[in-house]
């Protein structure tokens, strides 16, 4: 797809960031035996991306605000447009060696989210999307699934850990929703796990207590590929509240009810 100018910006840089995290990645095994391990190195990683991304974004529109998971938010000269950024989804994959981890970018425009970039450098998988425009994994158009059975349908969620208080409503969903599924994978990186839905990889995922930069890039991109998304609180808002439910359409009520019991 031929994408705006704004996109194409957002595709460039997180190639550039993609690159450059890959090679610190490759480093990661070798930290891991270190005395001092990896966590101070996997920040800098992460600190460097995020810093690299905006600098290369505000230059290409520097009036936009800009908000990331590392640094404050910069607020625009345009306060109708901002990038959410997460430079590194699903850091402790990364901090792991575990190959499974990705560059968020989205781009806001008067609260709506309009375009978004989800890069897997590893795989050189970019998932990305405009509004009105189709969402796409590199050349190719991408679209839900189309499985009508709960039964036959794999869904994606995250797994609360170290003290998270959404534990217990997250095990509950489980104990509901397994039973009548066909499995639940738990990949750790919201940003994917959104990208995959919109792939037909996963048939839903839904999550509690998410950032909007874990979310933002992927939630354009599942509704652009025909999907339904929902905040998990029918009167929330999903960006706001980091609680939602997302699946294609002939599944996507059976499986919010089985969720929102828990909420």
């Amino acid at each position: 797809m031929a994408g705006s100018a704004n996109l194409n910006v957002m595709m460039k840089t997180a190639r550039k960031v993609g690159r450059a995290l890959v090679k610190d990645f490759g480093e990661v095994e070798q930290l891991q035996v270190s005395t001092k391990g990896p966590g101070d190195f996997v920040s800098r990683a992460d600190r460097q991306a995020e810093e690299t991304i905006r600098e290369d974004l505000l230059a290409a529109r520097p009036s936009y605000g800009f908000v990331g998971e590392e640094g404050k938010e910069i607020e625009g000269e345009d306060p109708t447009r901002r990038w959410i950024v997460d430079p590194l989804d699903g850091t402790t994959n990364f901090l792991h060696g575990l190959p499974h981890w990705a560059v968020s970018i989205a781009l806001e425009h008067k609260g709506q989210i309009v375009a978004g970039v989800v890069y897997d450098p590893v795989k050189d998988e970019m998932f990305y999307a405009e509004k009105g425009q189709g969402a796409w994994l590199n050349e190719s158009r991408l679209r839900v699934s189309g499985r009508a059975r709960l039964i036959e349908s794999i869904f994606a969620t995250g797994l609360p850990f170290a003290g998270r208080t959404d534990l217990p409503a997250t095990l509950q969903d489980l104990a509901r929703l397994l039973p009548v599924c066909a499995g639940v994978r738990r990949f750790g990186a919201a940003s994917l796990d959104l990208a995959y839905v919109a792939a037909g990889r996963y048939d839903g995922f839904w999550e509690r207590n998410l950032k909007s930069w874990d979310i933002a890039a992927g939630l354009i991109i599942v509704k652009e590929a025909g999907g339904m998304l929902e905040p998990m609180n029918p009167d929330g808002d999903i960006l706001i509240d980091g609680a939602l439910i997302c699946s294609n359409e002939p599944v996507f009520e059976n499986f919010a009810k089985i969720i929102r019991k828990g909420s």
